[in-house]
Formats: structure tokens, sequence, C-alpha cells
């Protein structure tokens, strides 16, 4: 029984994992689509390639995951892991459907703190939450990335007016157009770096909660393939509900502020990454490194209106998914008869 519900949670986690894919396909193209430096097919399928490298290159933000709540062994355990993922799923689905830039990476770790504070409420034997991980490996990022990817893109933009005031316009953006290939391509590794990685996370939790991985492990081979396989094709999936906003609505881009903003994003994924181990949403970061890049224009080029929705979301994101996932499992507890 208890080899059905890891296979069954694995799957969840992969389908996570694609809506992952789809859902913020437009973080690591939307800014080179719309400025016309790759055509969408050909975005997508660099993105696709590039989430599937960059999914193979670490596990620091995988094992952060799985560090952020305790979970008891067998079939209950599960469940919890089982309601997280179902949560974050539920609330990727309604923010794609709007059309809003949220972050799956907050999404998912909101499900599972929600899936495992309802399981508290019924024994939290074998149940904690990690805070202090949480604290620093993803309420601190969470509120310093945007900070830092607004202004580190505005300061980048600004140089790049200052360097190239004196060159022809149409030859600087036509050069920013090329060099916009290679922004979007370190983009969209890092968010196969960051994002696969989280799902990653989720599976070893669900592998130690059957028994079948202890602490401390290395991540299995298969895991790591089979997550970057579904985040890389959910990504070819597309996200263009999503890639409409950031790409449109948030302010018209040319090629050199697009760029800006994506050297900026991936430079904050990478050292993220590796430096710091912590899971960041490649979404709030691309985001106010959009805003930053624009708003060199003038502050008024950068629709606020549409900022503050998507802002709005973000605040949203982590409450919204732990309630969904509370939901669930409250569902389950019930329907399974739960001890």
């Amino acid at each position: 029984m208890e080899l059905a519900i890891v296979i069954a949670v694995v799957v969840v986690a992969l389908a996570f994992d694609y809506t992952n894919g789809f859902h913020d396909a437009a973080n690591a193209i939307a800014t080179s689509v719309s400025t016309r430096a790759l055509t969408p097919r050909i975005a997508l399928t660099l993105a696709a390639i590039m989430n599937f490298i960059g999914a193979l290159l670490g596990q620091q933000v995988a094992h952060t995951v799985s560090d952020t709540i305790d979970v008891p062994g067998g079939s209950h355990g599960l469940i919890i892991v089982m309601a997280g993922l179902l949560g974050a799923i539920t609330w990727n689905l309604i923010t794609w459907y709007f059309g809003l830039p949220s972050s799956s990476s907050h999404a998912l770790i909101g499900g599972l703190v929600g899936a495992a504070l309802a399981a508290a409420m019924f024994s939290d034997k074998g149940i904690s939450v990690h805070w202090q991980t949480i604290l620093d490996k993803v309420v601190i990022p969470m509120l310093a990335s945007p900070v830092f990817g607004f202004a580190a893109a505005f300061l980048v933009m600004l140089a790049i007016m200052w360097i190239f005031r004196r060159r022809s316009p149409h030859r600087v953006f036509r050069g920013f157009r090329l060099a916009q290939t290679v922004s979007a391509a370190a983009l969209a590794l890092g968010h196969g770096l960051q994002d696969a990685q989280k799902t990653m996370g989720v599976i070893f939790l669900a592998l130690v909660a059957g028994g079948y991985a202890s602490d401390g492990d290395d991540l299995p081979l298969w895991v790591i393939l089979a997550a970057a396989g579904a985040i890389s094709a959910g990504t070819y999936a597309g996200g263009w509900r999503i890639m409409r906003t950031l790409g449109r609505k948030i302010i018209h881009l040319d090629p050199a502020r697009g760029f800006a903003a994506e050297a900026v994003g991936a430079g904050v994924l990478y050292s993220t990454a590796f430096i710091f181990h912590a899971p960041i949403s490649t979404t709030h970061t691309i985001t106010s490194a959009i805003m930053g890049s624009g708003a060199t224009k003038r502050f008024s080029a950068v629709r606020w209106g549409v900022a503050r929705t998507i802002v709005t979301g973000w605040v949203l994101t982590f409450p919204a998914a732990g309630l969904a996932a509370a939901i669930v499992y409250w569902i389950c507890h019930f329907v399974f008869q739960l001890p």
C-alpha cells in the first residue's frame, strides 16, 4: 500500500513540475519574445533545453526544500506531502488562468507547510515545520531578491545607456537582440537549476517518508532525470497567458532593457542556488528586473497598476497554497481515516 502511495506522490510531484514549467516558461522567454529577439517557438525550445541542463547542475536547493518540514514515516507522511503538492498545483492553475506571474516555489513550500500544520492539528507526532529554515532560506530571500533584482537591473541599464550613448540606437538594438539569445539561455538555465530542484526535494521527502531513502543521502539519478524532463516538457508547452503579462503589460521592452533584465535575473538565480542554497522565485526575480530596467525610461513608463496586482499575487501565494493544501489534507484525513 505504501509503495502505491509513494508512486502516486512521485506522479503528482512530476505533474507539479510540469505545471511549474508551463507556468514559469514566461520567466525565461517573455522578454526575448516581446523584443522579437527570438520567435516564440525557438524561445520555448531553447528554454526547454536549458531547463533540462540546469536541472542537472546541483542538489543544494533540493535538500533545502526537503528540510522545510519533518513528516512521520509511512502513509500518513506521504499523504501530507501529497496534500502539499496538490495545494501548490491548485494555486499554480488559478494564477495561470488569470495570467498572474506568481511563484511556483513559494506555492510549493506554502503547500508543504499548510499540509504539515493541518496534520499537526490532529497529531503532532513526527510532524514539525522548520521555521528558522523557512525564514533564512525562503522569507528573507523572497523579500530581498525582488529589491535587488529591481535595483541591479536599473543600474545595469543605466550603465548600458551611458556606454552606448553615442551609438546608433538601431545598431545597438540589433546587437542586443543577438545578445538576448545568450541572456535568455542563461536565465532558462537558472530556472532549471532552481525550480526543478524543488520538485526533486519533494520527491526525496516522499522517499524518506516511505522508507526508500534516508536523510543525508544523495538524490537518486532517476529523480534528477525525471524532474528535469518534466519541467522541460512543461516549459516547451508554454505559458502564453503569463507571457503576455510579463512581456507587454508591465512595460514595452526594447532589446537592451530585455538583455539587462535577463542578465540580472540569471545572476541572482545562480548566486542564490550555489552560494545561499535558497529556493528563490524566478518569477519574482525576473519580474522585478523587468520593472527595474524599464524604469530607466521614466518611472511612469512602468504600469504600476499591473505591478501592484502582481505583487498582490506574490503576497497571497504562500498562504493561499497553504490553505488549499490544508483543505486537501483534511479531506484525506477523513476519507482515509488517518491516525
